[in-house]
């Protein structure tokens, strides 16, 4: 099992899982939709991907992080926006090896932090991310204000 920055050649590779990423979410799945979607977030070069290989190099997870700035803190934070692992292979370490490539990604670029959400009945990710030293946000609620019906 390896894991590495993914590159716009790795696009196929990549849609099937963040196709089963929005049907664990409940969306239909559509990969034409989804292989748009990577195309235009790698064309003007608005996230990070990495993506994990299993012995065989199938494509077996992936992790997308889009930059941001905090206007408090004065510095770059990166949104760990997208953690998926296949079916077959969870429990095999591969969401803890993105992480920690996301992770090590984050320091090297000068990061000041990394946020993500999961929903709240996402117990198992919940799990891993506490282990891994991520801490849930106790002082701030998140709202979203929905612009598409």
């Amino acid at each position: 099992m390896h894991v590495r920055q993914a590159t716009v050649f790795d696009i196929d590779s990549i849609a099937p899982l963040l196709d089963g990423y929005r049907q664990f979410y409940g969306q239909a799945s559509d990969m034409v939709r989804g292989h748009k979607f990577l195309v235009e977030r790698f064309a003007h070069q608005q996230s990070v991907v990495f993506i994990a290989f299993d012995e065989g190099e199938s494509a077996v997870g992936f992790t997308q992080l889009y930059p941001m700035y905090s206007t408090v803190r004065t510095t770059r934070t990166y949104v760990l926006n997208d953690l998926f692992v296949a079916t077959g292979v969870r429990r095999r370490r591969v969401g803890e090896k993105l992480l920690a490539a996301a992770v090590e990604f984050a320091r090297a670029n000068g990061a000041a932090s990394l946020s993500l959400q999961t929903a709240v009945d996402n117990h198992q990710a919940q799990s891993l991310y506490e282990t891994l030293g991520w801490k849930r946000d106790e002082r701030f609620y998140e709202y979203t204000f929905e612009l598409n019906s």
